[in-house]
């Protein structure tokens, strides 16, 4: 078919930035305002700048205090300010306050929609001249004499057969002498690069969690806008890493999530089930009363922090935001830090294009390592290896020494162990969990809640969960460990049918996926490869969720 096809049209930029979330908006924003005149193109695989962004976040305005120090005269959605803050320990029967972590109090802070922090930082983008392209996905870098001039977008209207249809369009070629990869976590671009350049070398292996999130309408009288809760305990063993967060904000919007290491051990594992599990617990349930479900969204998450980090620049690019890492995890924050990298990026661009240094972004990872995001990262760079090294009470132990006694000023440096696919027991070696059947109230089953994500994917495309070898889904995945990814997908994608009869196949419901890529990462062999779908398929998270 590739002779066949017609060539891309192309279109030239001093700038192309892949993803419209706050890293990539960011850096599209600091860029016009240092160069003016540059031309800066953001492409987006949602539908809308937003789209695939759910509720409920707390923001710590620092970097967007620097980005735009008028930013509440010029109307940003930060309307709630952080309250209450607790930290709870369960059990399966009780709760226990403990003392809320340094890292974890939220005093200047906002609970926000993210997806409308991100629509304003579009906007105020725009004004500045950035052209933005939400609706199409890249797809490809363009790779020319060993380096990186830009990217293409994905062809439209391919069938299921890999042929064109009646719909066919050929994606655009956007050349740039600079390319910012700003995809989140687990890119598709970000592999490409990463593997081509080597950037993961030196590196500690990235971690990752899956955060699992609904958005709920309560009755106002139960509604308490601006408290935070966080949990950890009940209903995960001591041997797995993960915890809840709850917000209130908004019109009455409580913005729950449920987020699990995906170095966990045992394939039994649903943190689907977790999460609506977690729901139930005495302590946590009254937050529901009354309410409704009204979202559900999941995402990978990056938790590998300051020993994780890549590096950052190739030639003719850079990544910056969650497409390298720069999540505080103890903070359970990573927007101030995605964007200050977006911006210290921009500010090396522009100093490339006024010709003060030579045509490379060398200068960003030295802006970076100046700037408070590295001191941030540093600081807290042993906690989450430590729960890794030593479990659960132990990591709890080893947190409190780092923060209260060595106050992130250790002489040591604890480092990842293994990435996370390689932590999985054989099935049978490991516990069966007994997750119970959800009432449809408080607690819901996967195809119920990839409803209210609004997924949609065209059905006539070729998947865009791929295998690198199908027989493996039976011989390792099947065999050794009864199929883990029917279960750590949060959206029914992966089905095994045929069991039953003896000859269990492995079914790919594409259309189903909420776009976490937690397959990618949490495969045993590393089998399953996620790329982008068409653009503008996925999830689609309305202004105001």
């Amino acid at each position: 078919m590739a002779d066949a096809l017609p060539p891309r049209e192309s279109m030239e930029f001093d700038a192309v930035i892949v993803g419209a979330g706050p890293a990539g908006l960011a850096a599209a924003i600091r860029l016009k305002q240092l160069a003016p005149d540059a031309s800066v193109c953001v492409v987006e695989k949602g539908g809308e700048v937003g789209a695939h962004i759910l509720s409920g976040a707390v923001v710590e305005p620092r970097a967007l205090a620097e980005l735009i120090p008028d930013w509440h005269d010029k109307g940003a959605p930060l309307t709630t300010p952080a309250g209450e803050d607790r930290f709870l320990f369960l059990t399966a029967t009780r709760a226990y306050r403990l003392p809320t972590p340094p890292q974890m109090h939220n005093q200047g802070n906002y609970i926000v929609s993210l997806g409308n922090v991100v629509r304003w930082l579009g906007a105020q983008a725009e004004a500045l001249g950035v052209e933005i392209y939400p609706g199409f996905a890249a797809a490809e870098l363009l790779i020319e004499d060993g380096k990186v001039a830009g990217v293409a977008t994905g062809d439209m209207g391919i069938g299921k057969n890999g042929e064109p249809t009646g719909t066919y369009q050929r994606g655009m070629e956007l050349r740039a002498p600079y390319t910012l990869l700003a995809e989140g976590c687990r890119g598709s671009l970000t592999r490409q690069a990463t593997a081509r350049f080597a950037l993961r070398d030196g590196a500690d292996p990235q971690t990752y969690a899956i955060g699992i999130k609904e958005l709920w309408e309560i009755p106002a009288e139960h509604h308490r806008p601006g408290l935070i809760e966080h949990s950890v305990g009940w209903p995960l063993d001591r041997q797995t890493y993960g915890g809840s967060f709850l917000y209130h904000f908004g019109e009455n919007l409580v913005s729950c999530g449920f987020v699990i290491g995906l170095d966990y051990r045992n394939p039994w594992l649903s943190p689907f089930e977790e999460m609506q599990r977690f729901k139930t617990h005495p302590a946590v349930r009254g937050h529901f009363a009354g309410g409704r479900r009204i979202s559900y969204g999941a995402r990978a998450l990056n938790e590998g922090g300051f020993q994780s980090i890549p590096r950052l620049v190739f030639p003719g690019g850079a990544l910056i935001g969650d497409s390298a890492g720069f999540v505080n995890v103890p903070k359970i924050k990573g927007t101030h830090t995605a964007m200050k990298t977006g911006m210290l990026a921009a500010e090396a661009v522009a100093q490339a294009l006024a010709g003060t240094r030579p045509a490379s972004l060398d200068s960003y990872p030295d802006r970076l390592r100046e700037s408070w995001v590295w001191q941030e990262l540093h600081a807290v760079r042993n906690i989450r290896p430590g729960f890794s090294r030593f479990g659960f009470w132990g990591g709890l132990g080893y947190a409190a020494l780092d923060t209260y006694l060595l106050r992130g000023k250790a002489p040591w440096t604890l480092h990842q162990p293994h990435p996370d696919h390689e932590t999985l027991l054989p099935a049978d070696k490991a516990p069966r969990i007994d997750y119970p059947k959800p009432d449809g109230t408080l607690t819901f089953d996967r195809l119920s809640s990839v409803f209210i994500s609004n997924t949609n994917h065209e059905e006539d495309q070729p998947a865009h969960l791929r295998l690198q070898n199908p027989e493996t889904a039976i011989a390792v995945n099947w065999d050794r460990y009864r199929s883990p990814e029917t279960r750590y997908c949060p959206a029914g994608v992966y089905e095994i049918v045929g069991a039953d009869e003896g000859r269990p196949r492995l079914q790919i419901n594409a259309q189903n996926c909420v776009h976490c890529k937690t397959c990618d990462i949490k495969d045993p062999t590393q089998n399953i490869t996620w790329t982008t779908p068409e653009g503008g398929g996925g999830p689609n998270y309305p202004g105001g969720m």
